[in-house]
């Protein structure tokens, strides 16, 4: 475990430029990074369905395919929290441009409340079945393991971290930060207790422990397929900074690499932004660059 003070974010290397648009974006190189607001509609949800995305400077839809990280935001929250909070774009251009990651698409999905499993919707499935083939089928992103990771924050955490175990064969890296993951059962502040999807009238523990990591991790740990892992919390976020920990040993034990950080701060942005560097760098070392991912023909 490493322990690490909040410390600012590194400088903007690239005038970052934000953009909404309805449409795929276009095939001419970008001059600066991009974020591109875009909606579809999802078979499994029944409903148009929209999700956010970062790309990098020089991106060209024409090109190569670029590594793909979908990161899935929390409770209640928005997929331009990334953006707005979490300082994405900024991030990702600075480690781009000092070549600590590679080039990379970054696809941030609205969750709602739905905690990303097939409850109170089928949020789960269309994730598989229908976000995924909308992205690769509108940018030239990675459609195989070794371009492909999943990440989320919070109630992001749960699903990222599920999505991982349960499908190790989508994912080559994974990064958690601050994952409502409760091995036994979320404590009574959580918002886990009153969304209606771990019980529909009220929260039934049955529901929860069937669909949390635990039990998955038989099934994913006799699997073929095991993902480097990058775990972060705030030390003040007491029972979820535990809980990480307990999961990094866990995954260590048997030889699962992950990585640690539990850094001054409690469950906010400032958290997460802070650690987003280090796991953007660990989470992205498992990608092959675009020049390695070719387009289909």
């Amino acid at each position: 475990m490493f322990r690490l003070t909040r410390s600012a974010l590194l400088p903007l290397a690239l005038t970052a430029v934000a953009a909404v648009a309805s449409t795929a974006a276009g095939s001419t190189a970008a001059l600066a990074s991009m974020v591109v607001s875009r909606s579809f509609h999802a078979a499994a949800l029944e409903r148009e369905w929209s999700y956010t995305v970062y790309l990098p400077s020089g991106y060209r839809l024409n090109g190569p395919r670029y590594p793909v990280l979908y990161l899935l935001h929390g409770n209640n929250g928005n997929a331009n929290d990334w953006i707005s909070q979490g300082h994405l774009q900024s991030t990702a251009d600075a480690l781009i441009e000092h070549r600590e990651i590679p080039p990379v698409v970054i696809v941030m999905p609205q969750g709602g409340t739905d905690w990303y499993v097939d409850r109170k919707e089928k949020m789960e499935t269309a994730f598989f079945s229908d976000l995924l083939p909308e992205v690769e089928t509108q940018y030239a992103v990675a459609n195989q393991r070794n371009g492909r990771m999943i990440g989320g924050v919070s109630m992001g955490g749960f699903g990222a971290l599920r999505y991982a175990m349960t499908q190790p064969e989508q994912f080559c890296g994974a990064m958690l930060l601050s994952p409502a993951i409760y091995p036994n059962e979320p404590p009574p502040a959580s918002a886990a207790r009153r969304v209606g999807v771990f019980g529909e009238r009220q929260f039934d523990p049955h529901v929860w422990h069937a669909l949390n990591y635990p039990a998955q991790w038989d099934r994913y740990m006799s699997g073929p397929y095991r993902l480097p892992m990058f775990i972060g919390a705030g030390d003040d976020d007491l029972t979820i900074q535990a809980d990480a920990s307990v999961l990094y040993t866990n995954l260590r034990l048997p030889g699962n690499p992950a990585a640690l950080r539990i850094i001054d701060g409690a469950h906010t942005w400032a958290v997460w932004s802070a650690l987003l560097p280090a796991a953007l760098k660990y989470t992205l070392a498992c990608a092959k660059p675009a020049a390695q991912q070719p387009p289909e023909h």
